[in-house]
Parts: structure tokens; sequence; C-alpha cells
């Protein structure tokens, strides 16, 4: 039988294919801002949310699955990228950064989080870079490459801090974002970021180091509140996460994850415990309801806190039954169960929806 997710590949192949005769497979964008389109706001400002015409921006006529160059102190990284059909090209679109996980790469993450059929309903962009720390490939290797990413001060699955010389990635996804949005007309206001693992983890960091960047994050199987402190990997390091706004917070996590433990491990790579990640981003947030425990399903609760500061709210899908798995997918995996009693990425945009950056 041949998998959901090879046939959605298969459309969004085809769906590219139609656009070759005009070229635009692949767009390319330079290490210096664009300065031919007035694609970007005014400085200071957001775009318009999401009517025609908002902010005098026009996206080139493409959807699907395309490639989209981004050069970032010197070098330049190929960027998956999902672009709704359908859509007025004035349009200005919301965007998801979809981080994958350690030892897989961008176009893997597309496959893995089954954001495209909500993109093309919902109408909004999505962005899958990959790391730059390369890690030992997986068998058979994937042709995309074996990446980490650089989370700062936490060593990647192979147990080594990043070398001294990595990618700023908190630097370089903002870039992305930057690029996206110039050649692909998003909203500054309405960027999301979600994760998986490694990615879930560095989802986590963008939200407590560049908080005016993400409207809301969406961690899978990788929530953090900043660092392990190395002397205590109990609790998270303070100093680590200290934004200057509430970040709303989504977030699933499986109680028999045996890679990034619900329950904590003693290791600096992972740490503290995901109930005490989802507290520290409730006090953040300066929330003072919760948790509420809501039973979703028979192996699904949600605990939610609300009444939290600027409209921000945090909720941790709690999954009894789940893996280190992305729920809801059917992307094949070794890593346990994963629940098919939520999906992850249509709860995410469901939260999403609800929270963007104020206005500045």
């Amino acid at each position: 039988m041949t998998h959901p997710s090879t046939r959605r590949r298969t459309l969004v192949v085809l769906a590219a294919a139609a656009v070759v005769g005009s070229g635009v497979t692949t767009a390319t964008a330079g290490g210096d801002r664009p300065t031919d389109g007035g694609h970007r706001a005014a400085a200071g400002q957001h775009r318009d949310g999401g009517e025609a015409g908002g902010g005098g921006c026009r996206r080139t006529d493409v959807a699907g699955d395309l490639t989209l160059d981004v050069t970032h102190d010197g070098v330049t990284y190929p960027v998956a990228v999902y672009v709704p059909g359908g859509v007025p090209a004035d349009r200005v679109l919301p965007l998801v950064l979809n981080l994958h996980g350690s030892t897989g790469n961008g176009p893997q993450q597309m496959d893995v989080s089954e954001l495209r059929p909500v993109a093309d309903r919902e109408g909004f962009v999505v962005a899958a870079p990959s790391g730059a720390i390369p890690l030992t490939p997986r068998t058979p290797p994937d042709p995309a490459g074996s990446w980490a990413w650089n989370v700062p001060g936490v060593p990647t699955t192979e147990n080594a801090l990043p070398p001294a010389d990595a990618r700023d990635d908190v630097a370089f996804l903002g870039r992305v974002a930057d690029v996206v949005s110039d050649r692909l007309c998003t909203d500054d206001a309405r960027t999301y970021a979600t994760g998986y693992s490694g990615g879930g983890r560095m989802a986590s960091t963008l939200a407590c180091r560049t908080p005016e960047r993400v409207a809301a994050i969406a961690p899978v199987a990788g929530l953090r509140a900043g660092r392990p402190d190395p002397d205590d990997t109990s609790v998270p390091e303070v100093e680590d996460c200290r934004p200057d706004r509430p970040v709303p917070v989504v977030t699933f996590h499986g109680q028999q994850d045996a890679v990034n433990p619900y329950d904590g491990s003693p290791d600096l790579r992972w740490g503290y415990d995901v109930p005490l990640a989802v507290q520290t981003w409730a006090r953040l947030d300066g929330c003072r309801v919760g948790p509420e425990a809501v039973p979703v399903s028979t192996h699904v609760t949600r605990l939610g806190y609300a009444q939290c500061d600027g409209g921000s709210e945090v909720q941790l899908y709690r999954v009894s039954d789940g893996g280190h798995t992305w729920p809801g997918t059917e992307y094949p995996t070794s890593n346990g169960t994963v629940t098919q009693e939520i999906e992850a990425a249509e709860v995410m945009w469901d939260f999403f929806e609800d929270h963007r950056l104020p206005s500045r």
C-alpha cells in the first residue's frame, strides 16, 4: 500500500512540476536584503494581518514544494518550503518554522509533521530548514543529510557540545524568517515555530532568546524553558530563558518517551522533566490559573494554564502511551507508539491561529 505521506509528496511534486516552465521551482535569496520588491513593511512595523494587498507585498505565482536558498554569514543553505495553492498573490500569509529532530533534515520534517494539508486548507507557508552540525548518518543514509541544531550550551545527541565555530542557529532561523517573508509575503506578526525532539528544543530556544520573532511555539517531544542547569540538571538554568514578553506555548509529549523522558534524565542533553518545563513557561507567562487537566481522548490529557499575561496560554498534551513520536503522523518510526487520537499538526494550528505578536 502506498504510504499516505508518499501520495502527498507525489501530488506536490506534480504541482511543482507544473510551474517548471515558468522557471519558478527554486527561489534564491542572496546575503543582502532584497530592495527590488518592496516586500518588507517599513522598519518597526508588522504587515497587514492577512487582507489582500496588505503591506504592498506580492508573491510569485508558485505553490507546492520549493527550495529557497538562504545566505547567512557568507554561506548559502537550501531551505525546504511549502506554499499553499489557491491563495491570492497579494495576501499576506502566516509562516510556520518547522524544525527537524536530531539526525533529521528539513525535507524529512516536512513529511513527519504532515503540515502540508493543514497549510493548504488554512493558508499558511511552512519553512523547514536543516541544522548545520553533522551527525552520524542514519541507515540507510538520507540524501538530505543528518543534522543537529546548535542549541547554545547543550550537547548534541552525540554528547558533544556544539563546536565553537558552529552556525548561530538563533540568528540563522531569524534570517530564514526574514528571507521567506521577503520572497513569499509572510506576516512578521504571525510567525510561529514548531519542531520535533531536537527541533523542539531549538523552537524553545527561539522563544527564550528572540520572543519578538515568534508569536507562539509548539514543540513536540522537546519543550524546554532554558537549558538544564549544569550544576543540577533537574531544574532549568534561570538565566538561559528570560523572554521580555509572554510567549504562548502548546506542547506534546509521550509518557513512554525513551529519548527525551517525560520524567526527565540526569543528562545535560535533556535534564529536567516535562511538567517542570511547562510550569516554568506558565511562570514566565504570568499565568494565574492551572494546570487544569482535561481528558481529550482515551490516552490523551490536556493540561492547561490560563489567565496569562498578554493573552498568552500554556498547554501540554500528555500522551499516556506515546513514545518519542509526533502525534497523528503516519511517517514510519521506531521510536515507540504514535498516537492517532490527536493530530499535532491540526491542534497546533488551531492554537497558533489565536495568537499573534503585539503591534510595535
